[in-house]
């Protein structure tokens, strides 16, 4: 029997139709084919669970949500990069839609994170920071707190449709044992409770260790080397291999998937394998993003060879922007956006973002919908037959209407740094309410010195 909290989330199944199209003329028979298409399969969903005696209905889409670190809006090629070296990214984004406006929930890695998996906005879950309440900020070995059990994680949700899930990189939301994500929905892990921090002296502090699933296999700068002088590491390599072995595995038990890929090579201090290291540019960070669109065109390239690609929804973004303390050697670029991460100007908030689904999602499309990284939350469950849970606050939009009918949805998109509201974009316009980056404490503090 399942806890009390849990109960009350579980999610239920679509009961009617999908929304009536009223997209452009200019998607026209495209937009409606693929809105059919999605109705059908949902449809069939819904009369198998209720027992109706359906034969052969069609498993929902495996989901692949591909979650870069640090990395900026002005990184791709499609994004106006001038060295154009991401080649797989490109193309990713002119077979699918490009989203120029996505943003974060926070301008730091775990409250971004949270948001993803939960579709809140951190202050909902209580994973936010100021300098003043920095418990969940970073998640440095000493933090001992994690996402909250009364949370309910997207893949959590998606089993209820069936869906195997694994997660590969960072989690970032709990180091202890409560707070694994297998404890939250995942079936599998190989990745980091944290970034590849590092190397210490592991007498005073050990390196941060790595998982595969419950059994740690090693840590950071030992059996997973990374040589902080030359910037050489394989682990992109190895988190590429995870990806690849697993939806072969799942395409193989013809079971949908869910594959969140949340590496962290762009994240400082960054790293690349030999082959790609002084190729790029940009410099070591380049060599990282190189690796990393050479991975994405892999995934992409598997999915059409075992012939899921159809049947396989993948979404590319950051959990966000570019980290510009650590430039020009280790950082990305913002494009034209002011600041950068732990900043809720421009920068610090707005996303690469590609959606991917051929056959669905209209190929060379790019929409202007303010979109929010606890969307593919929503998404995610949409796409699966899934409503999210009644018994909360669910801050994410479904944004299949916008992929497959072009339609734009008005909505806000709230910047918090912490639990301050910092500002407020509708529309094209944005409200700035507070400007500084830190606390009022620490501002005080700053100015008596």
């Amino acid at each position: 029997m399942a806890p009390p909290h849990r109960q009350a989330g579980r999610v239920a199944r679509f009961a009617g139709p999908f929304p009536p199209l009223r997209g452009s003329v200019a998607l026209g028979v495209v937009a409606m084919a693929a809105v059919a298409a999605a109705t059908r399969w949902r449809l069939l969903l819904v009369l198998s669970a209720a027992g109706l005696g359906v034969t052969g209905a069609p498993q929902p889409p495996n989901i692949l949500l591909l979650l870069m670190d640090d990395m900026g809006w002005g990184d791709l090629g499609v994004y106006g990069e001038p060295s154009r070296e991401t080649p797989n990214l490109d193309r990713m984004a002119a077979e699918g839609m490009l989203f120029p406006n996505f943003y974060t929930a926070n301008p730091l890695c775990s409250p971004s994170r949270a948001a993803l998996l939960t579709g809140r906005l951190p202050i909902r879950s209580g994973f936010y920071t100021t300098n003043g309440h920095a418990r969940n900020a970073y998640t440095p070995q000493e933090i001992v707190g994690g996402i909250p059990d009364s949370e309910l994680l997207l893949p959590e949700l998606l089993k209820e449709a069936g869906y195997t899930s694994k997660i590969v990189g960072k989690w970032h939301l709990g180091h202890r044992p409560q707070f694994h994500p297998l404890k939250h929905g995942f079936d599998e892990w190989f990745g980091s409770p944290n970034c590849h921090f590092g190397p210490y002296d592991n007498k005073a502090r050990p390196n941060i260790p790595v998982y595969r699933d419950w059994e740690m296999v090693g840590r950071f700068y030992e059996e997973f080397p990374i040589n902080l002088k030359t910037g050489e590491a394989n682990l992109t390599q190895i988190y590429l291999q995870e990806a690849l072995d697993f939806i072969k595995r799942q395409q193989a038990a013809h079971r949908p998937f869910f594959l969140h890929w949340a590496i962290d090579a762009t994240h400082a201090p960054v790293y690349a394998s030999r082959p790609f290291l002084g190729t790029s540019q940009r410099g070591r960070y380049g060599d990282a993003v190189r690796e990393i669109d050479d991975s994405v065109g892999k995934i992409l390239h598997l999915l059409r060879d075992l012939s899921i690609a159809e049947n396989t929804f993948v979404f590319f973004t950051s959990d966000n922007g570019a980290a510009l303390i650590s430039a020009p050697r280790q950082g990305g670029s913002n494009g034209p956006f002011l600041c950068g991460k732990q900043t809720t100007f421009e920068g610090g908030m707005r996303e690469p973002a590609i959606a991917w689904w051929p056959g669905h999602i209209p190929a060379s499309q790019v929409s202007h919908q303010l979109g929010s990284i606890m969307d593919l939350f929503t998404t995610s469950l949409s796409l699966a037959g899934l409503e999210p849970p009644r018994d909360r606050a669910i801050d994410g939009l479904d944004l299949l209407p916008t992929m497959l009918q072009g339609r734009l949805t008005d909505r806000p998109v709230f910047y918090y740094r912490g639990n301050t509201l910092m500002a407020v974009t509708r529309g094209q316009y944005k409200a700035h309410f507070w400007t500084w980056t830190n606390s009022w404490e620490e501002f005080s503090l700053d100015c008596s010195r």
